[in-house]
């Protein structure tokens, strides 16, 4: 499937305690038209680590960015803290931690976020679905003060240096 603004290809990964969540929401999204590349795990391990599943789909995310497919991510947790914090050491992520629907838009449309983490343990099926389809559905604003306010946190990811 060739993706589209209207569908971006969506990247997913979780660890253990999102494992139920993350199959579901390939399914939902699959048949919803969007086309969905799991970043495992792909066996239940209580024992596993989530930072590399995450790092990998926000690598993709990145990748796909770069070249000019519109990709969005998932990552899944416990809580989506370690998940998001994991998503975001990868440049060019900005992964943000959705808790209500509210978030869930204001990270696409305010910060153009391009990772959205959730709480598998924080949200029923029905609450995690609707957040990641209001996410995915969102645009970013291209508001100026957005756009300057995202630049300046590009330029200290890239040098270091804090603009005022």
């Amino acid at each position: 499937m060739t993706t589209s603004p209207a569908f971006p290809r969506v990247h997913i990964a979780t660890d253990h305690a999102g494992m139920e969540l993350s199959a579901h929401l390939v399914t939902h999204l699959t048949g919803k038209g969007y086309e969905v590349v799991d970043h495992g795990p792909k066996v239940y391990d209580p024992q596993d680590d989530y930072p590399s599943f995450c790092i990998n789909a926000a690598l993709a995310v990145v990748a796909d960015q770069d070249a000019g497919v519109h990709a969005l991510g998932i990552v899944l947790g416990g809580s989506g803290n370690g998940e998001q914090i994991a998503a975001n050491k990868v440049k060019g992520i900005r992964a943000a931690l959705a808790w209500n629907l509210s978030t869930a838009t204001l990270a696409r449309e305010h910060n153009d976020a391009n990772v959205v983490a959730l709480g598998g343990r924080q949200h029923t099926v029905e609450e995690a679905t609707a957040l990641v389809e209001a996410f995915l559905a969102e645009p970013f604003s291209n508001d100026e003060r957005h756009v300057r306010r995202i630049e300046k946190i590009a330029v200290f990811e890239a040098t270091g240096e804090v603009v005022e």
